[in-house]
């Protein structure tokens, strides 16, 4: 079951019992009834010769005036509700004393106070991670029910890209764009099949993307989106299939391109590493996801102070690599699309709207951490 973590839960789960199972200790001590406390001062309690510890609870019950030993996790013997921490008592091996009245339930785990039987727990769509995994395996499940995962056809387009660790002729650029969005990719429940960089010839795209539209649900690409000579991404999708759109009102990443081939939907991003690392996780995740089974992974806004100063053209958003300084937060000085390093610099996206056209320190800005926008 460990490998759900990752996956999109295809139905709801509900738990067929609760968590605790029984009342339960919660620290190492001596549990007692409240009732045999007295009202004001310290009480004395008789020890049983009995205990109790996690997997093997009391066989008997503890008498009024008594109290037993137990350890973290035991199920709480009958006829005790209270447990006092073992530094809080004064124990002579046959008794103990308590300095004062101790709040009934005390140091006490309810049955179903965690999870009640028949709560439902999480919801069709749910992206699992670690921790929901572990929850399933608490309240017993040995198998989760997950949708298949969505089969994604990556490639780059562009005869000056270069695999690395081959040789770099003049005029050439090794593609890091595949490796940042198979990273990326990582995070969604996606199977990844890596096309290589295609060469700028406009049958040899087209013979590579119509195929892998035959057998995968997505195609994602890189470069070739614009509207230059060698551009046969976007060309592709409007002479074979439907370009939805192409272009949209956002620094970075003017040329991004949604359409279909077939039935595989086709996203292509900008060349430019930046932009296609904000477009991807600023708008292509969610979809994938969403594609995928999961909910809409819309990023969690944080509203923070800035601490810079901007001047920028109405009719477009921004999206600034910026970082986290104290309880304000900075942009990075350098924010050209090609300037890779400035995402390495920096802790998250500020989102600039349209609107806006001029912040000074102290405005409120948007600020998305990369945690939220998947790049962990």
């Amino acid at each position: 079951m460990a490998e759900a973590a990752g996956r999109v839960l295809a139905a709801p789960l509900v738990s067929p019992r609760a968590v605790p199972a029984f009342d339960n200790a919660a620290v190492d001590g001596f549990a007692f009834a409240a009732t045999s406390q007295a009202s004001t001062g310290p009480s004395r309690l008789t020890l049983v010769s009995d205990r109790a510890a996690a997997g093997h609870p009391a066989t008997a019950a503890v008498p009024p005036g008594h109290a037993m030993r137990v350890l973290t996790g035991a199920m709480m013997p009958a006829g005790t509700d209270t447990v006092a921490m073992q530094e809080e008592v004064v124990e002579d091996g046959t008794s103990l004393t308590l300095a004062r009245p101790m709040r009934p339930s005390s140091n006490r785990r309810r049955a179903g106070e965690d999870i009640a039987a028949g709560a439902t727990l999480f919801a069709t769509g749910l992206l699992l991670r670690p921790h929901h995994v572990a929850v399933a395996a608490e309240i017993g499940l040995a198998r989760l029910p997950v949708f298949e995962r969505l089969r994604l056809a990556l490639l780059s387009s562009g005869d000056e890209l270069r695999e690395p660790g081959g040789s770099l002729p003049p005029g050439a650029l090794f593609d890091a764009n595949r490796y940042l969005l198979r990273s990326l990719l990582r995070n969604l429940p996606i199977e990844v099949d890596d096309l290589g960089i295609l060469a700028d010839e406009p049958d040899a795209v087209a013979a590579a993307m119509l195929a892998a539209a035959g057998t995968h649900h997505v195609i994602l690409s890189s470069g070739g989106a614009s509207r230059g000579d060698e551009d046969h991404v976007v060309r592709t999708v409007e002479r074979h299939g439907r370009l939805h759109f192409w272009q949209i009102a956002m620094k970075p990443g003017r040329p991004l391109a949604f359409g279909h081939l077939g039935e595989a939907l086709t996203i292509g991003l900008p060349g430019n590493p930046v932009a296609a690392a904000v477009c991807f996780m600023r708008l292509a995740r969610p979809v994938l996801a969403r594609l995928a089974g999961a909910d809409w992974l819309e990023p969690r806004a944080f509203t923070l102070p800035a601490a810079f100063e901007l001047t920028k053209k109405p009719g477009r958003t921004e999206l600034l690599r910026a970082r986290l300084v104290g309880s304000t937060v900075e942009i990075i000085r350098r924010q050209g699309s090609g300037i890779l390093t400035s995402l390495t610099d920096a802790d998250g996206l500020v989102e600039v709207a349209e609107s806006t056209t001029r912040i000074v320190p102290g405005d409120s800005v948007k600020f998305f951490s990369f945690n939220e926008l998947g790049a962990v």
